[in-house]
């Protein structure tokens, strides 16, 4: 096994910034949290299980204690997200930026999608994202301060993709977003930007896009990666550190793939599994269902 890249920043690359991470508590969020804090950020983390959040917190500040806090918020409702965003502005102070990255996902056949099994991956994606960059950038404007937004997205924003329509759209509404914001807020000194992982193997999500073993196939795969392997927590982070840093205030509206090549490759999406069968499908679904169970019966701990 090949040792973490070492990091290319000092240690107080961000110094002063105070940064809010939705979907914090868990993947994505959770693993790239301590690297900010290790380079000198204070980190909010959102989610909606406070004992996850917790947790994720605990183990983002190990090394700097009491520079990780965390709420409790659903970013698809407003009200919620404003209410937490004037607490964070109260007791800590203005973020200097925020990072969405709150999602659902899972693959199924489009035709047998229900509205509410679409509205929870569009809902989290799309109306979440602009929730938290609205709650954040009306107090940044208002303040006369800058500020960074930097949104997780997927290259399926360039090519769409079978199999994961809701979040396709949702995320693609997202680079939408970020490309319009960045022209209308750059006179306020707010950047806005989005990255493009590849496949970057984390809990719960990756139980969801690969179900079944006939699903194994496409956009999490890592014969479908030209660089041979998967991406790193490590290699995000750093990405990330460079675009919350003031290291790159010219840079605006872009969105960044890093995926080892695979959408150059392509298709970098889910279309190999048109191959699944009606009792493939079935089974994904059961598998589905057993680990949103799981995830549900956690939530009320």
């Amino acid at each position: 096994m090949s040792l973490p890249a070492p990091t290319p920043f000092s240690p107080n690359a961000l110094a002063g910034k105070r940064i809010l991470i939705t979907g914090g508590g868990t993947g994505l969020g959770r693993g790239v949290a301590r690297h900010l804090i290790n380079h000198g950020a204070e980190v909010h983390l959102w989610g909606r299980r406070e004992a996850v959040l917790q947790e994720a917190a605990n183990e983002a500040s190990t090394d700097n204690p009491g520079r990780a806090y965390y709420q409790t918020v659903d970013v698809k409702d407003y009200e919620q997200v404003d209410a937490a965003m004037e607490e964070i502005w109260a007791n800590y102070g203005p973020l200097t930026g925020v990072i969405n990255n709150a999602a659902a996902n899972f693959i199924a056949q489009t035709k047998d999608l229900s509205p509410r099994a679409f509205d929870a991956v569009a809902g989290t994606v799309m109306n979440g994202s602009f929730n938290t960059t609205h709650a954040a950038g009306k107090r940044w404007i208002d303040g006369g301060l800058p500020g960074s937004v930097l949104s997780t997205l997927t290259t399926w924003i360039w090519t769409g993709s079978a199999y994961v329509v809701p979040s396709a759209m949702a995320k693609a509404a997202v680079h939408s977003m970020t490309m319009s914001l960045a022209v209308e807020w750059a006179k306020y000194g707010i950047r806005l930007n989005a990255l493009a992982p590849g496949p970057i193997p984390t809990d719960y999500a990756w139980e969801m896009l690969n179900p079944t073993e006939n699903s194994a196939a496409g956009a999490t795969q890592q014969d479908q990666v030209p660089a041979g392997r998967m991406g790193t927590i490590e290699e995000l982070a750093h990405l990330t550190i460079f675009m919350m840093s003031d290291a790159c205030d010219y840079l605006t509206g872009q969105t960044i793939a890093m995926d080892g090549g695979q959408m150059l490759a392509g298709p970098g999406t889910f279309a190999g599994l048109n191959s699944m069968t009606d009792t493939d499908w079935t089974e994904a679904r059961e598998k589905s269902k057993a680990a949103t169970a799981v995830t549900k019966a956690q939530r009320s701990v």
